[in-house]
């Protein structure tokens, strides 16, 4: 049974008409042991199946594993949106409800190549000096989960030391224990910093840059 109806497959192909670089959609899976992979993958192959620019390719968590610990895919379901390189784009769960949106923004981000950031944030991000994991918590039906997800993509986009994950909390509950989810979304910088709910770009890029320093 098909996961997205044909009127959102033909708006879709009308909002991927302008992408211009190639995209791959990378998806860690393991069907027999994973609920909600064989939804993921499912959900992956249909939104790959709208554009000639939209590349899918599947990956089993076990049997890749040496694919998935180079890209240090630590869970599943796992999806990267890659185009020229890896830029660090990380989904894991299902992006459904509002972080569905997100995944369209960083499909078009990454095919780009454009963080959209503002100028003064791309500025400072050059000074970046060490690595920098950004984890978004999220649920598929909270309203400002969707623009902090855009703003962490947005920022590994610009700098090739952040990778930024959106973890969709219901589906990974041993998470949501060991980081004290209890409103979403909860950002989790570097396993050092930590901010609840939506704030300003230029807010989380003090936090980034005092993680990464």
């Amino acid at each position: 049974m098909a996961l997205l109806s044909e009127e959102i497959l033909r708006e879709l192909q009308s909002m991927f008409e302008g992408l211009t670089g190639p995209v791959k959609l990378l998806v860690f899976t393991h069907d027999a042991e994973c609920e909600m992979c064989e939804t993921n993958r499912a959900l992956m192959e249909e939104l790959a199946s709208t554009s000639d620019r939209l590349s899918i390719t599947i990956c089993d968590f076990d049997s890749d594993k040496e694919t998935a610990d180079a890209y240090k895919i630590d869970k599943i379901p796992a999806t990267i949106v890659t185009g020229e390189k890896d830029y660090g784009i990380r989904f894991y769960g299902i992006p459904s409800g509002h972080e569905f949106l997100s995944l369209i923004e960083a499909i078009k981000m990454v095919s780009t190549g454009d963080s959209m950031l503002l100028e003064p944030t791309r500025e400072q991000l050059k000074s970046l000096g060490q690595p920098v994991h950004i984890q978004v918590f999220v649920t598929p039906n909270c309203p400002y989960c969707r623009s902090v997800v855009q703003t962490a993509h947005r920022m590994a986009v610009e700098c090739d030391l952040i990778t930024a994950d959106m973890v969709e909390a219901n589906e990974f509950p041993a998470l949501t224990r060991q980081y004290d989810i209890c409103y979403v979304p909860k950002t989790v910088i570097n396993e050092t910093r930590e901010f609840i709910g939506e704030i300003s770009e230029s807010e989380f890029l003090e936090h980034v840059m005092q993680a990464g320093h």
